[in-house]
């Protein structure tokens, strides 16, 4: 699927339920991911019954994702952390360690971050809406450049850095 900031993947199942969304740019680890978790599952490709949400997010209306239904394939932390992800409405961002602290588990912020980044449901369970404690834009998985785009695109305030 295209997008302002490159083509997307989304994978779902035949229920149309979001199973996996990443970068193109990532799609060798993506079908590796998806061996592990989903063996003997083919994949093919074809227009899925949630591109218009993926389009209304893109054409500006920010809160068209949060009524995709997803299910990600994780650890009982994992699936904590990601359904946590899901409270922080778009325009807002919140740090790792306010993450951390929402799921229960303040001294665990490397655990947060690591379950953060391994999110196979990106944009949906919104990952790119944590930054660090300073205000600065830290990790993410489709890289710095896109998540400060999806920023911008949801209006949410974090310290802007020089590029390098």
């Amino acid at each position: 699927m295209a997008t302002p900031i490159g083509v997307a993947l989304v994978v779902t199942d035949a229920q149309g339920v979001l199973r996996a969304f990443n970068w193109a740019d990532y799609e060798d680890a993506m079908r590796r991911w998806i061996a592990r978790r989903y063996p003997g599952v083919p994949l093919a490709e074809g227009e899925g019954p949630l591109r218009a949400a993926f389009d209304r997010y893109f054409a500006g209306d920010v809160d068209a994702l949060s009524a995709v239904p997803w299910e990600g394939v994780g650890t009982a932390f994992q699936q904590q952390v990601w359904r946590a992800l899901c409270d922080i409405p778009p325009g807002q961002t919140i740090s790792y360690a306010e993450l951390a602290r929402r799921v229960g588990r303040p001294t665990a912020v490397r655990a947060v971050g690591l379950a953060n980044g391994s999110n196979p449901v990106a944009l949906v369970a919104p990952c790119h809406r944590v930054i660090g404690s300073n205000g600065a834009l830290t990790g993410y998985g489709g890289g710095l450049p896109r998540k400060r785009w999806l920023l911008e695109h949801e209006g949410a305030a974090f310290k802007r850095q020089r590029a390098a």
